[in-house]
């Protein structure tokens, strides 16, 4: 038998206590941060989402379900004329905004991040339009935009005017098309660099959280790598490239991911709208439409998420 060790005055010795180590303190403190989550999720969207794919492989006889296998992806991708038109539309004009949401949005940070005065309301100013675009806010300002443009509306009155259409319009491809006269550059970016510039002020208003990510990855960049660079005479154009894209580089691949499925799931998406829509017609070619959306969203996801990953610098805190 093993004999109870003891301290020199008699009594027993107690064993220490095991320490937890800060990394489990981490773990535990995570796990608690998103409990409320992991309950909404056991409880509410899996469910939802089952019943979802259950529907969307079944058609409605009278008031109960009954399985009809891929019929419902059949009608929505051979037999319905608009769906496929209108899904490519959708894909291939959020694909082309969403470089221009990441490079202005990393731009105007970096720009935010310098020294001036009235920094602080320039950074507000740019994240007004998020705040505006949520809830009864978005709902108002819908409806006042309906009812200016039923006020602005000429219908059944003739003024003469010629092309008003394209008086809404910053510049046309005519005038890129001067701007790039003397140099090879085809219809496709003429016609792509139209229709940004066109849509600056929905760009804009989709950058504001992207600014504040790009900014608090900014300033967690020491001062002291940008003082080496200056004594080693590295310019501000080798500055960037060499430390700052690099150092920035993870809040790329989260801004893009972020784009990329805020861009697919706002509510004025021409995909989202036709889908609702649809659902008046038919609610189960309707949930097959909109699960096609979703796997070509997540394919969407881990293929820019792949490519970002290549070149993305994890900076070690050893």
């Amino acid at each position: 038998m093993s004999k109870t060790k003891v301290n020199t005055n008699g009594s027993p010795i107690k064993k220490p206590k095991k320490a937890i180590s800060l990394e489990r303190k981490k773990s535990r403190a995570g796990w608690l941060f998103i409990l409320p989550f992991l309950i909404g999720l056991i409880l509410i969207y899996i469910p939802m989402i089952v019943n979802s794919v259950n529907i969307s492989f079944s058609d409605y006889r009278g008031f109960e379900l009954h399985p009809v296998g891929w019929e419902n992806y059949q009608v929505a991708l051979m037999e319905d004329p608009d769906f496929v038109q209108v899904l490519r539309d959708g894909l291939l004009s959020m694909l082309l905004n969403i470089p221009a949401i990441v490079f202005l949005s990393l731009f105007l940070a970096i720009l935010l991040n310098q020294k001036m005065v009235g920094r602080a309301a320039f950074r507000a100013i740019l994240f007004v339009p998020v705040i505006l675009s949520t809830g009864l806010i978005d709902s108002l300002d819908a409806a006042n935009s309906t009812m200016l443009n039923y006020m602005g509306s000429n219908e059944g009155v003739d003024t003469g005017a010629v092309g008003e259409s394209a008086a809404n319009e910053i510049i046309s491809a005519a005038d890129i098309s001067v701007l790039f006269s003397n140099m090879k550059v085809g219809t496709g970016l003429v016609t792509y660099i139209t229709r940004l510039v066109n849509n600056i002020y929905n760009i804009v208003n989709d950058a504001g959280v992207q600014i504040l990510i790009f900014l608090a990855g900014l300033q967690s960049i020491s001062p002291a790598i940008y003082e080496s660079c200056d004594i080693d005479g590295a310019t501000a154009w080798e500055t960037f490239w060499k430390v700052t894209f690099p150092m920035i580089s993870p809040m790329i691949l989260v801004n893009t991911v972020y784009t990329v499925i805020d861009s697919f799931t706002k509510a004025d998406n021409s995909v989202m709208a036709f889908i609702v829509n649809y659902e008046s017609r038919s609610r189960t070619v309707a949930t097959a439409m909109a699960w096609v959306y979703f796997l070509i969203v997540a394919l969407i996801v881990v293929v820019v998420a792949a490519l970002i990953k290549t070149f993305v610098f994890y900076q070690r805190r050893d």
